[in-house]
């Protein structure tokens, strides 16, 4: 692990916010390393407010949207809303489904099934379209570089509304309408909403034109925090408003689909990182190992005996996918470990028969293990199709376009990609792919970072602090839960490996004549020579919250522990 400690912010800066907000001068210093500095700012940061959300119209084809659909509802037209199949996607078809059903009654949901149709709008989805009278269709989390089947659609009289967040390519798709803030040529001052954010902004605008406020909409947020949280986009900003509205809903007064699946799980109060571990799982596990159908069912349903049914039944999609994920990703590091590739720059690893629904977290688990972009390839149809994921600082899409002489068809972020190619280009494009990344990964980028906002004494960590440090949340990109660093810290005498498997590291710290607190650091046993030999070390840790046996105290969540 590299250890990098954030820049300290102005002293002078630190001081007059400290003073200003009457909080500690730490606290102080991490708001301004979140860009927040004057009052306003903070309570702007603390204090999240719908009407800070922008105008929706200041979005590019907002307009024309809106008159389509408009238009299409005076004329009695079947629209279809069209969505992928993982959790950005099927919560953006619920989402504007469920409004536009509120009001409008013929409309219709289609989930491309990921192995038959692939990503994206897919021809037999236009095909479904053109037999069923469907004269509108509405794509959401997908179709910014669905020219031809744009193309196609038209030829059948069938019009296209695009609401997507992924960045487009040279040219954009000729619907009547292309939502999408990361057009060079949107003006719309926020550029980091997940596809369900962007169909957010669309039934904001539609409501606008009808006379409701945007309390009206209040429900619908539970929907939009659930794909935040699972498309892992900055929360900052709109995002940051979104999620602290949507978690409220969730944890309130959420949709009967999301009951179903808490009532599984047992779990009361849920903060962003439980919606990533709790809900976002189940729904992908959906479209992962059976149909993401599924999934929109389950969300979209008012009947909660009938919504159980749902959810028990995508509970055994999820139990079959982490059986699946666990097989895979063994089999994965075996085919590493035997050819001997441990020494390149990427992973790239291939088997016909792996379950395409879940080469995606096989992915972000080799990255994990060997720390470098990596792809997982199986088999689909006449192709292979492959999940990439990215290391931080390092942008995987664009190395997928520079390899892409040798791919049929790419798509996504900086972080996390999806591919096909033929089978006879598979090893030409493994080679140019580890070419390509050599050339231009900075080698630093091959070592995971810890990335440290302060140091800080144990005596720092009271209660008070850590209730204003609580309310930094909602935590995620652009807005991580503080990493803290302390030195000079020592076992009391109760160290230990924990776990089934001893894997895990528990220590009782103190430091000097501090109070004496517990870390836990998973994955950290091998650790326990520095942190249990009675001689100082320092760690990099969070804090939050532990309760045992209905006593609640403050914890160290260890991240890594040095000499």
């Amino acid at each position: 692990m590299r250890w990098t400690l954030k820049p300290k912010p102005d002293p002078e800066k630190v001081n007059s916010l400290s003073k200003t907000l009457k909080v500690e001068p730490i606290l102080a210093s991490l708001l301004i390393q979140r860009g927040v500095e004057t009052f306003e700012e903070a309570e702007k940061f603390f204090r999240p407010s719908l009407e800070d959300l922008h105008d929706p119209f200041l979005m590019m084809d907002m307009g024309k949207a809106v008159s389509r659909i408009e238009k299409a509802i005076e004329n009695e037209e079947n629209i279809l809303i069209y969505g992928d199949y993982d959790v950005d996607g099927t919560t953006s078809v619920a989402l504007l489904s469920s409004y536009l059903k509120s009001f409008y009654l013929n409309i219709s949901t289609y989930i491309p099934d990921r192995y038959d149709e692939g990503y994206g709008v897919s021809f037999k989805g236009i095909d479904y379209a053109e037999d069923n009278g469907f004269s509108l269709i509405i794509a959401l989390d997908c179709g910014i570089k669905a020219i031809d089947k744009v193309a196609y659609a038209s030829e059948k009289n069938i019009d296209f509304i695009i609401c997507d967040h992924h960045r487009p390519g040279k040219e954009i798709p000729k619907a009547v309408a292309v939502l999408d803030p990361k057009r060079e040529d949107c003006e719309y001052p926020y550029k980091e909403l997940c596809g369900c954010g962007v169909g957010f902004k669309l039934i904001q605008a539609l409501a606008e034109k009808r006379g409701l406020q945007l309390e009206d909409l209040l429900l619908y947020l539970d929907l939009v925090a659930t794909a935040i949280a699972a498309d892992i986009v900055p929360i900052t900003g709109e995002n940051r408003i979104l999620a602290h509205y949507g978690l409220k809903v969730i944890n309130s007064n959420p949709r009967t689909g999301i009951q179903a699946i808490l009532k599984q799980v047992k779990k009361e109060i849920l903060t962003i990182t439980d919606v990533v571990f709790i809900i976002a799982p189940r729904i992908n596990a959906a479209g992962r190992m059976k149909h993401g159908n599924h999934a929109v069912t389950l969300l979209t349903e008012n009947d909660f005996e009938k919504a159980e049914t749902y959810a028990a039944e995508i509970e055994s999609f999820n139990r079959d996918r982490r059986e699946a994920d666990k097989q895979i990703t063994e089999e994965a590091l075996q085919q590493i470990i035997q050819n001997k590739e441990e020494e390149r720059k990427t992973t790239v690893v291939y088997q016909e028969n792996w379950h395409k629904g879940v080469i995606g977290i096989v992915a972000s688990r080799l990255t994990e293990t060997y720390y470098r972009p990596t792809l997982v390839f199986t088999k689909s149809g006449e192709k292979l199709a492959a999940s990439a994921r990215s290391v931080k600082g390092f942008d995987v899409y664009n190395a997928l376009e520079s390899c892409s002489e040798h791919i049929e068809q790419f798509g996504g972020h900086m972080y996390a990609a999806g591919l096909t190619l033929f089978e006879k280009d598979f090893e030409n494009f493994k080679n140019a792919f580890e070419r390509v990344v050599s050339e231009t990964i900075e080698p630093h980028l091959l070592t995971p970072e810890i990335k440290i906002d302060a140091e800080i004494d144990l005596e720092d960590i009271t209660p008070k602090f850590f209730r204003i440090l609580k309310q930094f949340a909602p935590f995620g990109p652009g807005n991580m839960t503080p990493t803290f660093m302390t030195q000079n810290l020592k076992d009391t005498g109760w160290g230990k490996c924990v776990g089934e498997d001893k894997t895990h590291l528990r220590v009782v710290v103190k430091q000097g004549n501090s109070n004496q607190f517990t870390g836990i650091g998973f994955g950290l046993a091998e650790k326990s020579d520095i942190a249990c030999n009675g001689k100082p070390f320092k760690a990099a840790y969070c804090i939050d919250e532990n309760e045992w046996q209905g006593n609640v105290s403050l914890q160290l969540r260890l991240k890594d522990i040095l000499e």
